[in-house]
């Protein structure tokens, strides 16, 4: 089989049995298609067994001097790790099917610099969330859903895909399936659950999906799910507000989530609550917020630094 059919017979197995995102099998599509591109222009794989360790090692450099399209630079070396972490995955696919091929642990990733953890304090908050203009059905949408956002610390596809029959008021708490098929409880705050309510008594509509769109024309087919408010037009709708506001963060639906878990670990909450919390599958990832909201480093410093004598 050529390496082409491989890719393809890996994908449908990451749907079919791995149960992956359809985002995710599309990353994965888009960096070995890239790589099936480059190895039919450069070391052409004729069997499995002729991608080797000096294949993968030249695929490597090529990365590593590659220009983006967008903006004829080179790509970055977090995303040159995507390119290698599919090109692993299939690897390890490959070993499964007992083909002989470079054993995938030989592979290492290069080390890449910490990226600075994006959140706003109390005040940024407030002046986000205090934007939009509730005296409108629009407004109390975006106000709602922001809200939620920072209340819950839910991925901004999470969100989208919530209807109103799956949240219970009453309780003011769901279920969400989030990434790796991995369900998990979610929590509304007192202040996030009246703002929905308002923008929910508002709605005359009977359409499924929580938070809708207002632009465009009506679409009433198919329970209201072409009214569903995308990701895209979320990341937008935050943007709008964080210029409004003025922040001199760049935030974005994700930074919501991450002000989420910085407010609750800097309020006391264990690595483990939030972990959950957030539907993380490795506490390793929970983690990286812990060196914003360390206290007790915080009262060290303030004790013994000798320039707060």
């Amino acid at each position: 089989m050529d390496l082409p059919a491989l890719v393809g017979e890996f994908l449908e197995y990451c749907e079919i049995e791995r149960n992956l995102s359809p985002l995710t099998i599309r990353d994965y599509r888009h960096y070995l298609e890239f790589f099936c591109e480059w190895s039919k222009a450069n070391s052409p794989i004729l069997r499995p067994q002729d991608l080797t360790l000096e294949v993968v090692r030249k695929y490597r450099v090529y990365l590593a001097h590659y220009n983006s399209p967008n903006g004829n630079l080179p790509i970055k070396k977090v995303t040159q790790n995507y390119y290698v972490i599919a090109l692993r995955s299939f690897l390890r696919y490959l070993v499964k099917k007992d083909l002989k091929v470079v054993t995938p642990d030989k592979i290492e990733l290069p080390k890449t610099e910490s990226r600075s953890l994006k959140f706003l304090d109390r005040d940024q908050l407030d002046r986000l969330l205090g934007q939009p203009d509730v005296s409108k059905e629009r407004g109390l949408r975006d106000k709602a859903l922001m809200e939620m956002l920072f209340s819950t610390g839910l991925r901004v596809s999470e969100l989208c895909r919530l209807n109103r029959d799956q949240v219970n008021l009453e309780r003011r708490e769901f279920g969400v399936i989030g990434k790796g098929g991995r369900a998990r409880v979610v929590f509304l705050s007192d202040r996030a659950c009246l703002w929905l309510e308002r923008y929910l008594s508002k709605r005359s509509d009977s359409f499924g999906p929580l938070f809708i769109r207002y632009s465009g024309n009506m679409d009433p087919t198919v329970n209201g799910e072409k009214m569903r408010l995308t990701p895209r037009s979320v990341q937008r709708l935050v943007d709008k507000y964080v210029r409004k506001a003025r922040l001199p963060v760049k935030a974005s639906p994700h930074v919501l989530r991450h002000s989420f878990a910085t407010d609750l670990l800097m309020n006391g909450a264990d690595l483990r609550s939030v972990q959950e919390l957030l539907g993380h599958k490795n506490v390793a990832t929970t983690q990286i917020y812990t060196h914003v909201t360390n206290a007790q480093l915080k009262d060290v410093h303030k004790s013994f630094h000798s320039g707060n004598k």
